[in-house]
């Protein structure tokens, strides 16, 4: 009981400061919604790149960003009179326990697929919920993480393969068809690029039928690349070598000496 005193004492200097700033700084009082949108943003991925890293330090620090401009726009909401901190932790709760009642309630749910089926049913009956299932998948989201949503959330109302195995025709089907657009004659940007859409769409499918995250995944693979690349930049500077008059057998020895330096 003693740490939850501490925190929320912490919480509390947290709103005497976001009001003192408010009132006080020049750049802070002329902040809106509108203004601090894009910073919001920048701040979530700085979280993200953190998390990434497994840097714990980092992940404590930008939590704290990610939670200041969560003030500041309660902040901004108590100022126009439409909300502040209380409503957004209240409504928060509310939701929680509502979306919950195999902890809350009667309901039971022996597995977390089951929380998933319950919590996606819960959101339909609300009466200020989406007015479809896909509708809660935000527009701005990047596309492999909005194909990700949007595949869980079909799948959690049934609309999914019976057998996970089952995904690999439509995998082998989207890239045929992929191919023998790349290869028409009457060849198509639009439609080639149609087809690819398909393509990756049927990838992160099988990805999440398997249960693998497709954005880790290949926000791992482009930091493997990048740090190969970068050895071999590095390397072949030091011997003298300037990367565009190289052949690819001489890039690609570099490049095999980064792998076997685990890079």
């Amino acid at each position: 009981m003693e740490n939850r005193e501490k925190q929320l004492q912490s919480f509390g200097r947290l709103l005497d400061i976001m009001d003192t700033l408010r009132e006080k700084c020049p750049w802070d009082h002329k902040q809106t919604f509108e203004s601090l949108r894009p910073q919001t943003i920048e701040e979530v991925y700085e979280l993200s790149d953190a998390l990434l890293n497994n840097d714990m330090k980092n992940i404590s620090k930008e939590l704290g960003d990610v939670l200041l401009h969560v003030v500041f726009y309660a902040k901004l909401g108590s100022e126009s009179g439409t909300f502040d901190i209380g409503d957004v932790i209240d409504r928060l709760c509310e939701k929680l326990i509502y979306r919950h009642p195999h902890i809350y309630g009667d309901t039971v749910a022996e597995d977390a697929g089951q929380v998933i089926k319950n919590w996606e049913q819960l959101k339909q009956a609300e009466k200020d919920g989406n007015k479809t299932i896909l509708s809660g998948v935000p527009a701005s989201l990047p596309p492999l993480i909005k194909a990700y949503r949007i595949q869980d959330k079909a799948r959690a109302v049934g609309f999914d393969w019976q057998k996970k195995e089952d995904v690999w025709d439509k995998v082998k089907e989207e890239i045929a068809e992929f191919q023998e657009e790349i290869s028409s004659k009457n060849f198509s940007e639009q439609s080639a690029e149609a087809e690819l859409g398909d393509v990756l769409f049927s990838i992160v499918n099988a990805s999440r039928l398997y249960g693998l995250n497709p954005d880790n995944a290949l926000e791992a693979t482009c930091k493997k690349f990048k740090d190969r690349f970068t050895y071999l930049e590095v390397e072949s500077k030091k011997d003298g070598k300037k990367l565009n008059e190289m052949t690819l057998a001489e890039m690609d020895a570099y490049w095999d000496e980064a792998k076997k330096k685990g890079l």
